[in-house]
């Protein structure tokens, strides 16, 4: 019976992640909030740019660094949480998992940034905390299940020969698939997504309903840590390393005039290169090792192929031969046509029926074959 079955529910203070907590307590669960800790200020000043540090060298690194006001366990999303936690009358536990998250998140996210590649944390976070350090944290607990407010869906194995399948939400607009692609069969198991059934509509209304004081909180998309600036202002405390200007060169290696860092641009961009030119000029390559922004015509964007690495399938299976598949190539992009060529296992060559022009390193890449996702991996 549903009833005997425990569920710690990942709690944020937010609509999604109450609401799925209220739906699984009436659905008979003996339900557990858990909001973890992740990003904590003030501590020392960061070190010299010019003397980056080494991941995981010492106490040091991200984690000891001075602090800026985050969003993502503030003392009100907290309170939040808690409060929803009293109105379902449910346990709630707020977890230290800071340090994972700097290791794991952070210090890849500005090293990424130094390297000249566009990174999302998000899909690091789901990787190693959300559905690493959470997960074992809601299975010490003796809980059956960890709960989230992902918009998604879990197909349970059909006999034998299937395994667990991982879908797409419902609603195409929240759909959040691209980002658990590196769900298996292990995770998948022991995972609940209670609003992979809903629009973000219905969410809000059910959360009305029952009176969640969350009900109308307002939906943030910047990144958790950042707090109330952005990317570039974390880049400029935490890693001024990573965002040292350079030269921006056209594809003939002439020099146009000079960029503010690689971190603040992106492949494809046209807008804020302040250089005049006798056409538009987009940015067509980040080249880390000469610290350079290159920058061409809208002709010269565009690849037919990339190559990706931490590629997992979820079925837990490396393909043996070419799979005919649709793939995104950043969460909001549309679907395209592709076959996906397996290299060594954790490698793959994705080659799209047509040219995409917004190819980027260090985004992730996913793998979908109708409502159901197979897997991805990060482009190199």
């Amino acid at each position: 019976m549903a009833s005997a079955k425990r569920v710690v529910v990942a709690m944020s203070g937010g609509v999604d992640s109450s609401t799925a907590a209220a739906l699984l307590v009436e659905q008979g669960y003996q339900v557990i909030g858990v909001m973890l800790r992740l990003w904590a200020e003030p501590l020392p000043s960061p070190p010299s740019p010019l003397s980056p540090p080494l991941p995981g060298e010492g106490r040091g690194g991200m984690g000891e660094w001075g602090g800026v006001s985050n969003r993502c366990c503030t003392p009100e999303a907290v309170d939040s949480a808690r409060s929803v936690a009293a109105l379902l009358d449910i346990p709630f536990y707020l977890v230290n998992a800071e340090e994972p998250f700097r290791r794991h998140v952070v210090e890849p996210f500005v090293a990424a940034y130094a390297a000249g590649r566009t990174p999302n944390p998000c899909v690091a976070c789901n990787r190693h905390i959300r559905f690493g350090t959470l997960l074992r944290t809601a299975l010490g607990l003796e809980a059956e299940f960890l709960a989230t407010g992902h918009y998604a869906r879990v197909q349970p194995p059909e006999g034998e020969s299937t395994g667990y399948r991982l879908l797409r939400g419902v609603d195409r607009s929240k759909d959040q698939s691209y980002v658990l692609h590196m769900l298996g069969q292990e995770e998948l198991a022991h995972l609940l997504f209670p609003l992979g059934g809903f629009s973000k509509r219905q969410v809000r209304h059910m959360a009305r309903l029952r009176r969640l004081p969350v009900a109308e909180r307002a939906e943030s998309q910047d990144l958790c840590f950042v707090g109330g600036g952005d990317y570039r202002d974390f880049l400029r405390r935490y890693g001024p390393w990573a965002v040292r200007p350079g030269p921006i060169l056209d594809q003939a290696g002439r020099e146009l005039g000079q960029h503010e860092g690689l971190a603040f641009y992106t492949i494809g961009q046209r807008k804020g290169l302040g250089i005049a030119a006798g056409e538009p000029l987009y940015v067509l390559a980040m080249d880390a090792g000469r610290n350079a922004l290159v920058v061409g015509p809208r002709s010269a964007l565009g690849r037919r192929e990339l190559v990706a690495s931490d590629v997992s399938f979820v079925s837990g299976r490396w393909p043996t031969q070419p799979l005919a598949v649709t793939a995104k190539i950043r969460y909001r992009a549309p679907d395209a046509a592709a076959m996906v060529w397996p290299l060594e296992p954790g490698r793959v060559r994705v080659v799209f029926e047509q040219p995409l022009r917004d190819i980027t390193p260090g985004q992730a890449v996913v793998f979908y074959e109708g409502e159901v996702c197979l897997g991805g991996g990060i482009i190199e």
